[in-house]
């Protein structure tokens, strides 16, 4: 059987000129079409894309005017009274024309699986009355001839070569690069990449309208960015100044499964690299390693297998009922080149409908069957499910059964796509939509007021595409970087300066900043150019980082701050509050007490001023601890001086921070001679009855330095947690908390609480003073002193070693107080009396407190307002701690001595009395109160 009487069908008239114009890429094959069909009076040629049916009809209005010319696309038509060339998208071309002329751009597209069957059917269908022009691979050569005999072929060789240049990082492509990748996330995974290190990408996608596309190649061919990252799109005759071609994926996903990209579609890809006589180079780059040589070769020299079979559907379709026209659409071809495609989108659409009985009752005469079909065409650019495509066609088929779709009714489903906000994702959305509209207004005798309302959806479109454009770029392109970059290359060299707030300016543009000596590079630049940049950013800090080393070396003291997190700032200005720039850091050094310092990273310092600036920030450290923790550092320093007995007892004190429980020295102070004892006053050092510690150092910052050294030496986390300043008492967790780190800084932990030292020191020598035949009861002032609740009280003389006796009801009601630290045991100690007058250890113990720490203890002690008002019950009765140290208290004296005159009389000034106090307790050996009053009543 003749190929001629097969189903498929071929024009009668052979008289023609056929001619297939194949080749590779660059080769002019369309400009050598339009030249042809300019030669007529009429012609028309087909595009695959919208955005070449465009580019071409701007070329042809250019030389014949627009009045001579129209464009035809399935979302826009322009078509002049006298038009004579028509630019045509292939699906819309109007084939029922005459033309002299007619050329079918990229014809190897008849093997696509979607719309294949378009272009076999301009192949075998569509012909100019004087001449018919195919265009495309030669992979299309065999095909042609087999099934258009009297073509006569043209070879075109390419005007520049293609060369292989391997792999390349993305940092290291070189620029006028395209790279290529196949899903949208690698397409916005590869852009970001290149935004960070070269400045920037323009995007060409599929899924772009014409206007953002073309937006996206003027600001690469601007030179605004010198790279872009597109899909398979890029192949379709897009004529860029692209250098080279670098593929970042060779599988795609085709509709169906994920396929392997064939070498001539590799080669469509890779031929855009190169234009006219300018060579051009392809790789692979990102996740792609290499290619196969042989394919390779191929794609160099153009030479790859020849199709052998094209995409058919049934053009002689049969509208006499819905089920016919699916029988018809499933016709074969009988030519074993000629195969079924994938079902496409409009076939999917009837078949799905047919399914609907609404739709089935209303499509019921050829006519119907027939606008049926056409609504069916109706593209889904939105690639939504097919439900929801399905659901808007029937929609607008049903509509159409009662006439031309209402403006008032399309125009509110159109109103609802004018918004440009949104990310880039929603306006290709909102774009996909609006092109579905477009198509539809564009419909002969779909909708009344057609042009009004093509006119509004193009509108739209327009809008819409301008805000993917700009979202695009503002995702993509590093304006900052780029002029950068151009100054770099345009000039050799950048203007640079720094702002007195530490912005560092390059050529007009904040690259990061300069904060002390550390430069912030700004977080949008990065990769070589970045190298670049900062090159030439060192020179213009150089003359600013000079003069801020000659200020820090000749800086007072003062002008560095320590942080609670182990920072170290600088501040220039020493009157300034504020901390200033973080210069450095403290980190473990030989000793607690002399921690080292890491200065912060700066790339812009040179080794010797590095280590100036090191040595100057560690000897001003070295001073605030001297003089925060003065007295201990002082008590260091003097050690040899002093006896050994006491001498052991500063040494322990100064491995321990200045505190220390008193068991453990209780051998050295039972040797401790008079001498002895007057040496550790005069250091600041209480023999307390529990702790033995220096109360100077419980001021707030004395608290916070030796918390920070005690974590920095024990490498514990930074910042430390410590009491709120001035607070006696803080609630702790007695089971998660490190006790000796309390103990350490002042706060050791009985109870549930962290106390403060000094006021445990009051607290214990109270329960001693009040205490009668071995008890001694809790009283209200003392949970006063503490902050805390009578129930927290009872815990506290508990952990102290107390057994409480009697329990007597307490209506006082609890008060909230702050956390707080650990501690060891503590047992009694033999220098504590158990009986005692009570208003002389006061007033002593409350003398001696405020001269050693300077601060009234009362004021640090929060009374509720009606303590002094209200009557309080008795409190629980307590067995003072039985042991060792308790049987070494002193015997309770055989009467209690008499009140000296001095203190008969709550009148008058005391400063004498003081005096007298003072001067027994030089000449006591006892430090305790009891033993001072002995001394005054002359006394053993």
């Amino acid at each position: 059987m003749s190929v001629r009487k097969r189903n498929f069908y071929l024009p009668e008239n052979l008289d023609r000129i056929m001619t297939a114009c194949l080749g590779p890429t660059n080769t002019g094959k369309t400009t050598h079409a339009l030249e042809r069909m300019l030669s007529y009076d009429t012609g028309m040629i087909g595009f695959p894309l919208r955005l070449l049916a465009r580019e071409n009809y701007d070329r042809v209005v250019a030389q014949k005017g627009v009045s001579a010319v129209a464009l035809v696309t399935g979302e826009e038509k322009i078509i002049p009274a006298q038009a004579r060339y028509f630019l045509c998208t292939v699906e819309a071309m109007p084939v029922e024309r005459e033309f002299d002329f007619l050329a079918i751009d990229e014809i190897q597209l008849c093997a696509d699986p979607e719309r294949g069957h378009v272009f076999t059917d301009r192949l075998l269908r569509a012909r100019g009355t004087s001449e018919t022009m195919f265009l495309g691979a030669d992979t299309m050569r065999t095909i042609i001839k087999e099934l258009v005999p009297e073509t006569r072929f043209e070879s075109r060789p390419r005007l520049s070569l293609l060369e292989w240049s391997g792999f390349k990082k993305l940092s290291r492509l070189p620029k006028r690069t395209a790279v290529v990748a196949f899903s949208i996330d690698d397409v916005y995974r590869t852009a970001e990449l290149i935004r960070r290190h070269r400045g920037g990408t323009a995007l060409v996608l599929g899924a772009l309208s014409p206007r953002a596309r073309n937006a996206q190649v003027e600001l690469y061919q601007s030179g605004d960015v010198d790279f872009m990252v597109a899909t398979d799109a890029i192949g379709m005759g897009l004529n860029m100044d692209i250098h080279h071609i670098a593929l970042a994926a060779t599988r795609k996903f085709d509709g169906l499964r994920p396929r392997r990209l064939t070498a001539a579609e590799l080669a469509q890809i890779a031929g855009r690299a190169g234009r006219a006589k300018r060579d051009g180079t392809f790789g692979v780059t990102g996740p792609v390693q290499d290619l196969e040589p042989e394919i390779v070769e191929m794609i160099k020299h153009h030479v790859f297998p020849p199709l052998e079979q094209i995409i058919w559907r049934n053009h002689d379709l049969d509208f006499s009922s819905a089920k016919a026209l699916l029988a018809s659409l499933e016709v074969k071809s009988g030519h074993p080149m000629l195969v079924r495609g994938r079902t496409s989108d409009d076939h999917a659409t009837l078949s799905g409908l047919m399914e609907r009985p609404d739709i089935c009752a209303r499509a019921t005469t050829p006519d119907t069957v027939r606008l049926l079909w056409e609504t069916c065409q109706i593209p889904d650019f939105r690639k939504t499910l097919s439900d929801t495509h399905q659901a808007l066609v029937a929609e607008i088929f049903l509509a159409l059964l009662a006439g031309p779709l209402l403006p008032e009714w399309v125009r509110g489903r159109v109103s609802r796509l004018d918004d440009i906000s949104g990310s880039v994702d929603v306006l290709m959305t909102r774009i996909a939509h609006i092109r579905t509209w477009t198509f539809i207004t564009h419909r002969t005798g779909w909708v009344r007021e057609a042009e009004t309302l093509q006119r509004l959806t193009l509108q739209i479109e327009d809008r819409l595409s301008d805000a993917l454009h700009d979202a695009l770029t503002r995702r993509f392109v590093d304006r900052q970087t780029s002029v950068l970059l151009k100054a770099i290359e345009e000039k050799g060299s950048l203007l640079a300066g720094v702002r007195a707030n530490g912005d560092v300016i390059v050529e007009g543009q904040k690259i990061g900043v300069l904060t002390g000596f550390h430069f912030i590079p700004d977080d949008r630049t990065g990769g070589n150019e970045y190298k670049s940049i900062m090159a030439a950013a060192r020179q213009a800090l150089k003359q600013e980082l000079k003069r801020r080393m000659t200020d820090l070396l000749n800086a007072a003291p003062s002008q560095f701050r320590l942080q609670e997190n182990g920072d170290i700032c600088y501040q220039p200005l020493a009157s300034n509050p504020l901390p200033g720039a973080r210069i450095a850091r403290m980190k473990k050094g030989e000793t607690p007490y002399l921690p080292d310092v890491v200065l912060e990273d700066s790339a812009l310092l040179q080794d010797v001023d590095k280590h100036a600036a090191a040595q100057k920030i560690k000897e001003a450290l070295k001073a605030y601890i001297s003089t925060i923790l003065g007295p201990l550092i002082v008590l260091n320093a003097q050690m040899e001086e002093v006896p050994a007995q006491a001498r052991g007892i500063l040494h322990q004190l100064f491995e321990d921070f200045g505190i220390l429980p008193r068991t453990r020295l209780e051998d050295l102070i039972a040797d401790l001679d008079t001498d002895g004892r007057r040496i550790l006053r005069a250091r600041g050092v209480r023999l307390g009855p529990v702790l033995v510690f220096m109360p100077a150092l419980g001021k707030p910052a004395a608290v916070k330095l030796k918390a920070l050294l005690f974590n920095l030496w024990n490498e514990r986390p930074l910042p430390a947690e410590v009491p709120r300043d001035g607070s006696v008492s803080q609630v702790v967790d007695p089971q998660h908390i490190h006790r000796r780190y309390y103990q350490t800084i002042g706060y050791p932990v009985y109870g549930k609480r962290a106390i403060r030292a000094d006021m445990l020191d009051r607290l214990v020598c109270e329960i001693y003073d009040s205490a009668k035949d071995g008890k001694f009861q809790a009283q209200h002032k003392m949970a006063e002193w503490l902050g805390c609740p009578i129930a927290e009280l009872y815990e506290i003389l508990t952990d102290l070693g107390h057994k409480q006796v009697s329990d007597t009801p307490v209506a006082e009601p609890e008060t909230d107080v702050v956390a707080a630290i650990p501690s060891e045991p503590v047992p009694q100690t033999a220098d504590v009396p158990a009986e005692q007058p009570v208003t002389e250890i006061e007033a002593e113990a409350k003398a001696e407190t405020e001269a050693a720490t300077g601060a009234s203890v009362e004021a640090e002690i929060e009374t509720p307002p009606e303590a002094s008002s209200q009557k309080k019950p008795d409190l629980a009765t307590f067995l003072l701690k039985r042991g060792k140290a308790a049987q070494q208290s002193r015997p309770k004296p055989a009467q209690k001595p008499a009140r000296p005159k001095s203190f008969k009389s709550d009148k008058g000034d005391r400063k004498p009395q003081q005096k007298m106090i003072v001067a027994a307790a030089k000449k006591s050996e006892d430090d305790s109160p009891f033993a001072i009053l002995k001394q005054l009543k002359g006394e053993k």
